[in-house]
């Protein structure tokens, strides 16, 4: 116990030291690699109360499940230059049925997609936050009840000791307190990150800490701080460490100078003069690195499928995965939104860098992103041991209805409408047709897309 308190100590006082360079991009990025709880609860190892125990599941698939026929959508999706390019893996029972990319990472110098190409991912970069805070609990270094103000000292909020109630958990859950996307805004004017941490102080609060959700970026993003005051490595430097390396996530990497110097990247594309203009990517939500600031190919993606599915006990145990994934918040505007969030989710919640839904009475744990020229989404279906990822260089809305099209599939639900009339996912006789997508305007702008779930 001595010991331990020394060691703590220790590193406060490293914490303490380093705050200016802690609170700002160095800490975070210097890689190139259900009803809602109360606020005295707090993730503990077990099962997603209310849902579906994937333990007792049966977990095959209904009859029709034809992986050839997602890879002919993903084909008929980029044809024609409909979206630049798109990538797709689907894993199942610990193993990988597709992982595979489509279209061309660039329409004007145009190079095959393929299984190793780099996507940014954007939001879906919040599951790796979690995961690796996870990982730091389970060692025994951190507690999910620890305060934010124990690891970033410096850390303040507008309302009198707000700051000092705020918890671990509160952060990857997003109940800091703050209205949503709070100073999303100063992220994609380019603000650098310490200066944007700092404005927090004079943020107006919705409720108190814990008490409820607010979809955050840059308070997301203190994680980062705790992590680099609870190991003394940049946060960047702790997730390849603890997921990339050992998951075989060779293409992965944070930041900007990461995806740029990949082997295989795909460019960014807005609408313009009538087709679709490759772009430079932006460094702006770049500079919130634990919320957004993630690169991986559709390769690495389908191994951390394999670990979220439980199938890597070696570096994610079963436990962790089952608090991770546990709804903390009720989030109920997730269930509007787009026509397959309103006829199949009945409950929605956020979990620890995860979304958590109740999928046609299936516990669905999802996440997706958006920043200028990328979309991203994934889903894990641990009833059905089933996981899915989609990531796409364009700000397209069309291939969006191919993630619950497949759910849909592995459920045996017939009556979805979510794809693209024209994007024939079955036999004629079939009706898994639905009206095209609203149109993007053209010449989209940064401004239009923030790291938040489309």
């Amino acid at each position: 116990m001595k010991e331990h308190r020394i060691r703590h100590a220790c590193r406060l006082a490293l914490a303490t030291a380093l705050l200016p360079f802690a609170v700002g991009t160095s800490a975070q990025s210097a890689m190139h690699w259900k009803g809602t709880v109360s606020r005295a609860a707090q993730p503990t190892h077990a099962t997603t109360s209310g849902l579906p125990n994937p333990l007792d599941a049966d977990t095959r698939l209904a009859d029709g499940f034809d992986v050839q026929r997602f890879e002919a959508v993903a084909n008929q999706l980029v044809a024609n230059g409909r979206i630049p390019g798109l990538a797709m893996a689907i894993v199942k029972d610990g193993r990988i049925l597709s992982a595979r990319g489509y279209g061309v990472t660039d329409a004007r110098n145009p190079q095959p997609v393929d299984a190793h190409t780099v996507f940014r991912l954007a939001s879906l970069s919040k599951s790796f936050a979690g995961t690796v805070t996870g990982m730091l609990v389970n060692d025994g270094v951190l507690r999910w009840d620890s305060h934010l103000t124990d690891y970033v000292p410096a850390f303040r909020l507008s309302a009198p000791n707000a700051a000092q109630q705020v918890t671990v958990a509160d952060v990857l859950s997003h109940r800091v307190g703050l209205t949503h996307n709070a100073f999303d805004r100063d992220i994609e004017a380019n603000a650098d990150y310490h200066s944007l941490t700092m404005k927090l102080a004079s943020a107006p609060m919705k409720c108190a800490p814990g008490d409820c959700y607010a979809y955050q970026n840059v308070a997301f993003s203190l994680i980062g701080d705790v992590v680099f005051a609870t190991t003394g490595q940049f946060f960047g430097e702790t997730v390849a460490r603890r997921i990339f390396k050992p998951l075989g996530m060779h293409d992965a990497s944070y930041g900007l100078e990461g995806i740029q110097a990949s082997a295989r990247w795909a460019r960014p594309h807005v609408r313009g003069g009538g087709g679709w203009v490759p772009l430079t990517p932006k460094p702006t939500y770049y500079r919130v690195a634990p919320a957004a600031g993630v690169n991986a190919s559709i390769s690495d993606m389908a191994q951390s499928l394999l670990a979220q599915t439980g199938h890597r006990p070696d570096v994610l145990p079963a436990p962790l995965l089952a608090t991770l994934h546990a709804p903390l918040v009720d989030t109920p505007s997730e269930i509007r939104g787009a026509a397959w969030r309103r006829t199949r989710l009945s409950s929605a919640g956020y979990a620890l860098g995860w979304r958590s839904y109740t999928y046609s009475g299936h516990q669905v744990v999802f996440h997706g992103g958006a920043v200028q020229g990328y979309r991203g989404a994934m889903a894990l279906l641990p009833g059905k041991d089933l996981g899915v990822v989609l990531l796409w260089n364009s700000e397209s809305a069309l291939p969006s209805g191919l993630l619950p099209t497949i759910l849909d599939s592995a459920l045996g639900l017939t009556d979805g409408t979510w794809l693209d009339d024209d994007i024939d996912i079955a036999a004629p006789s079939e009706t898994l047709y639905a009206t095209e997508p609203a149109k993007t305007p053209a010449g989209v702008d940064s401004s239009a897309a923030t790291a938040s779930p489309f």
